[in-house]
């Protein structure tokens, strides 16, 4: 019984309709249709019971599907060109999926499950879904990254192996010289970092190093810890300015945190290096080793001999090295991986820098000139109305409004002091948002912008003056202190940089980052070397002499800086304000590069001068203040 239906005969069969006939036989045909589907069946099959007899639409379905998997397997790839003469043509294969009885017309194709062109997309399936959605790193971060450094030199390794050593051994006693005397190596590894990367120092660059080793001389020249602490930072921010070469806004704020940054990477890079010149010079390293070696043994060895031979050769031999004990040790590995970590972070900053100045801020959009300038011009008005008020009372009208507001000097410099360094950072805030929104289309626009800008920092000049008259009038009634003296410091800072902007306004502002950044460095260092707490003792000796009022328990928490001006002071106030310096001060077995200038100098003091306080006599001795001898807390 045939596997073709009936109905073949009187019409084509649809997937080999419309194709020449390849001259063959039916009969050869049936049994290449009959050899397909013996191929496709499964053992499984073999061993299973037979099926049932199948419909003729059944059967025609099954011979198509047995069509489509032959033409599959023999039918080569249509290459387009016209097929030759006497070869013959392969069947066409029929479509996916169930074909029904023929019917005498053409049938309508299924469409493939899947899309025929690669390059068309597809649905994701659910399992795609659910998958988190990766996103892209912000564009500013490729913008900022630089390139790979430059190999390491053996130059910069051994500057980073010699800054690790004189961490470990120098700063474990305290800060003074050590820590200049650190830098000197790190700088030099950064250095020659930057040269193998093929950058050159710049006019700025050179700038950043001098202020950065200049405020390092403060703890080494000083010994209050609140100067000591500002004067370190600002060199660190110094220093990675230099190393990064930053010259606008978001550069010379963001550029010290490249340093930090650059710690995992430089152990990366650092260990890096150090593999390639192991491997490379195997042979050249046990040499070194072995000299050094050999040095060590010999330097101790024969110096223990000599310092038991002579106690001047020990004492000059023990001031000049550290004091390595075992009990020590942990702390010194500490410095140790800190100072190398350090210098390895500087010079790979050096070599390869984070560019910041490649951020770029989109100004604001500009507004009209009644919207932009019609709220600074009513600010401006109420400064002029307040600076009119503290003219009056500048020129002697002091009597009359404490006498109207029923408040003291001190209480009258209190509530006006904070208030007004407040409104000066608040208008320095001002003067940078109306810059980003200020009409900006032509030299109306501009001359607009640099009056109003201009007459703001003006009475703001005037605001910082009262201020400073406010906190004049706080140390006659209360005296100086710390924080007094800082603040009237940051005071001064403040109005520097109001004339800084006026100047910007004035010749143009893209020198103005990198001055504001000089003025603070400068303000600093100027800070750190006058010293507070010898400002504080000399203001309050000069009070004393003309009020007889003195705060002796305050004298005590001063450092060896105020030691000079409260040595002038008649007994026994003088040795009642030491007792508590020379206390603190300890003996004079510190090594010599962690002991400051001011502490050597009160040493001395100290030392032809002794003090004798008289326990009875100072524990009397309260303060003197208008507050009934309570100290006030500011």
């Amino acid at each position: 019984m045939s596997d073709i239906p009936s109905n073949s005969s009187e019409a084509p069969d649809p997937a080999t309709a419309g194709e020449p006939q390849s001259g063959t036989p039916r009969k050869r045909e049936r049994s290449q249709e009959q050899r397909s589907r013996e191929s496709h069946e499964s053992p499984q099959s073999q061993s299973q019971p037979q099926p049932q007899p199948q419909s003729p639409s059944q059967e025609s379905q099954k011979t198509a599907r047995s069509r489509e998997a032959a033409a599959d397997k023999d039918v080569p790839a249509h290459t387009g060109a016209p097929a030759r003469a006497g070869t013959p043509t392969p069947t066409r294969a029929a479509p996916r999926g169930p074909v029904p009885t023929h019917t005498g017309r053409r049938p309508q194709q299924t469409r493939p499950a899947h899309p025929a062109h690669p390059a068309q997309p597809t649905q994701p399936t659910n399992w795609q879904q659910w998958q988190p959605t990766r996103h892209e790193p912000p564009v500013w971060i490729g913008e900022i990254s630089a390139d790979e450094p430059a190999r390491i030199r053996v130059a910069t390794l051994w500057c980073v192996l010699v800054t690790g050593l004189l961490s470990g051994l120098l700063l474990g006693d305290g800060l003074g010289l050590n820590l200049l005397i650190v830098t000197v190596p790190a700088a030099l590894a950064a250095y020659f970092a930057a040269r193998e990367a093929g950058r050159r120092p710049r006019p700025w660059t050179l700038v950043w190093a001098v202020g950065g080793v200049a405020l390092l001389s403060v703890p080494a020249l000083r010994d209050a810890g609140w100067p000591t602490f500002v004067a370190v930072t600002s060199a660190l921010a110094l220093g990675s300015l230099a190393l990064h070469g930053c010259r606008t806004w978001l550069g010379v704020i963001l550029g010290p945190l490249g340093l930090f940054g650059s710690l995992g990477t430089g152990l990366f890079w650092g260990v890096k290096g150090v593999r390639e010149r192991a491997e490379s010079s195997r042979g050249r390293w046990a040499p070194v080793v072995r000299t050094v070696a050999v040095a060590v043994v010999l330097l101790i060895v024969f110096g223990t001999l000599f310092a038991s031979a002579d106690a001047a050769f020990a004492d000059l031999l023990g001031g000049l090295t550290p004091d390595v004990s075992v009990a020590d040790g942990p702390w010194r590995t500490l410095l140790f991986v800190l100072g190398v970590l350090g210098a390895l972070a500087a010079a790979h900053t050096a070599a390869a820098p984070l560019l910041w100045d490649r951020i770029t801020v989109r100004p604001g959009a500009a507004r009209g000139r009644a919207e932009w300038a019609m709220p600074l011009i009513v600010l401006n008005l109420l400064f002029a109305v307040f600076i009119g008020v503290q003219l009056t009372v500048l020129f002697g009208g002091y009597d009359k409004v404490l006498s109207e507001t029923g408040l003291t000097y001190s209480e009258y410099a209190t509530q006006g002091f904070w208030q007004l360094l407040g409104a000066t950072l608040l208008t320095l805030v001002v003067i940078g948002l109306a810059r980003r929104w200020a009409p900006r289309d032509g030299a109306r626009d501009r001359a607009l912008v640099n009056a109003v800008l201009g007459v703001l920092c003006a009475l703001t000049l005037v605001v910082v003056a009262s201020a400073l008259r406010r906190m004049d009038l706080y140390v006659d009634a209360y005296g100086l202190t710390r924080l007094r003296v800082s603040v009237a410091a940051m005071e001064l800072w403040l109005g520097l940089v109001i004339v800084l902007i006026m100047a910007a306004g004035a010749f143009g502002g893209r020198w103005l980052p990198r001055a504001v950044a000089v003025s603070g460095a400068a303000g600093v260092l100027i800070f750190g070397l006058i010293s507070p707490d010898a400002v504080v003792a000399e203001r309050n000796v000069e009070r004393y002499r003309t009020s007889d009022k003195i705060d002796i328990n305050y004298f005590q928490q001063l450092s060896a800086d105020a030691v000079p001006a409260l040595d002038t002071l008649p007994e026994p106030l003088r040795s009642c304000a030491l007792e508590g310096i020379e206390r603190d001060l300890g003996g004079a077995d510190e090594p010599w590069y962690a002991t400051s200038w001011g502490e050597s100098r009160a040493r001395d003091i100290l030392d032809k001068r002794p003090i004798d306080p008289q326990w009875e006599e100072c524990s009397t001795m309260s303060s003197a203040n208008d507050s009934g001898g309570e100290r006030d807390s500011y």
